[in-house]
């Protein structure tokens, strides 16, 4: 049994907690970052965990540290560097060495993207690693003016790294999606065995990460039924919000909730107890249907699933290429996944992994509840006809 410690600073001090970046992604939970640390493997892997999120839809957002079998540490997918980061990191610097290699997973993931020049800049001997594609939004901006550091910055995918000897690697993509790729760098541990990835595969775990139920207000924000539901804290609400916030991380807008039009809403919410601005002065426009909990069954019913969005708008864009890169991770002897978020960390082995990109193949039998794809298809048949992606691509 692996033996998994997590540590946080006890300091309520905010400042400690204080994000100065944050308004370059303005997401909950805006200035404010905790973080959480995670030791996975004894003296080897840990994860740093954070939060975000839009209208109280949170998800943890995760930082894998790994042991360098050369002394130092190497960071897979920075994130907020906190003074409270900073310090629970500093912890593991000063036993096993500096950090030596920084590593951006993804081409398009502005939230990991944006934590890497603070870490860059703190670490200043450190060499960061990158895909190739990058690219940003609504100006692609060379990287040195985001903040990478010119000369200390390299293309992941177009040389022999340093840490080859510990370290398998394999890049997903380019995808190519209109505005700009889509691609993510697969890292295998060969040493602890853990397989490192950025968003393909996640695991939902039936009740919310520790790191949500720090603060569990959003918990119990989603699992009221009206605006007149008063906010009451017990484990049946925290599990029930928890599992409406990840059908609404899933799908938008799953098969079992309705959403009220503006003007009954907005009525409702001035008849509502709490009005504060941390209420949303009283919105709450969700309804949600009798049986809407077996679409959450559902997600759960593998431990390993792609997500619906990068299943229906991303990812069957280019299904072969996305095969044959499930087919090279999936041939790493590990025996721990970590993603980026949701639940870390997945006791799953090759074959698991490669089992959750069936939907990509014509013989499949396992897939999610298609009614519940409904806005997602709406979205994709909207982005085609304004030709901001290409159409899906036929199964294989």
């Amino acid at each position: 049994m692996q033996d998994i410690s997590s540590v946080q600073d006890i300091s309520t001090d905010a400042r400690e907690r204080s994000w100065f970046y944050w308004f370059m992604v303005p997401i909950y939970p805006y200035r404010q970052r905790r973080t959480i640390r995670t030791e996975v493997v004894k003296d080897a892997v840990w994860t740093f965990d954070q939060l975000q999120g839009i209208f109280y839809v949170v998800t943890p957002i995760r930082m894998t540290v790994i042991k360098l079998d050369e002394g130092g540490l190497l960071v897979y997918a920075p994130v907020a560097l906190t003074r409270e980061c900073l310090r629970l990191l500093n912890d593991l610097v000063k036993v096993h060495g500096d950090v030596k290699y920084i590593i951006l997973p993804t081409i398009s993931g502005l939230e990991h993207k944006v934590c890497v020049p603070p870490f860059a800049r703190k670490f200043s001997k450190a060499r960061i690693y990158i895909p190739s594609g990058q690219w940003s939004f609504p100006v692609n901006l060379p990287l040195s003016w985001l903040g990478f550091p010119k000369h200390r910055t390299y293309l992941i995918d177009e040389q022999s790294v340093p840490f080859s000897n510990q370290f398998e690697y394999a890049k997903l993509g380019a995808i190519e999606l209109g505005l700009g790729p889509f691609g993510e760098i697969a890292l295998f541990d060969k040493r602890s065995r853990t397989l490192l990835v950025t968003d393909s595969v996640v695991s939902v775990p039936e009740v919310a990460p520790e790191i949500i139920q720090l603060d569990p207000y959003p918990l119990l924000f989603h699992a009221r039924e009206s605006a007149f539901e008063p906010i009451e804290d017990t484990e049946a609400n925290r599990r029930k919000g928890w599992q409406r916030i990840a059908l609404f991380t899933f799908y938008f807008r799953p098969s079992g909730l309705d959403i009220a039009d503006l003007t009954p809403s907005v009525r409702d919410a001035l008849k509502a107890p709490d009005r504060s601005k941390k209420a949303f002065f009283g919105w709450y426009p969700f309804h949600w249907k009798s049986g809407w909990s077996r679409s959450f069954e559902a997600l759960r019913k593998y431990r390993l699933v792609v997500a619906p969005i990068l299943q229906q708008l991303i990812l069957n864009r280019d299904p072969q290429s996305v095969i044959d890169w499930a087919d090279k991770v999936a041939s790493w002897d590990f025996e721990r996944i970590i993603p980026c978020h949701l639940d870390a960390p997945i006791a799953a082995d090759g074959k698991e992994f490669r089992s959750a990109f069936g939907f990509l193949e014509k013989q499949c039998d396992r897939s999610l509840p298609n009614e519940d794809f409904g806005l997602l298809k709406a979205i994709e048949q909207g982005l085609i006809k304004t030709k901001i992606t290409p159409p899906a691509q036929d199964k294989i």
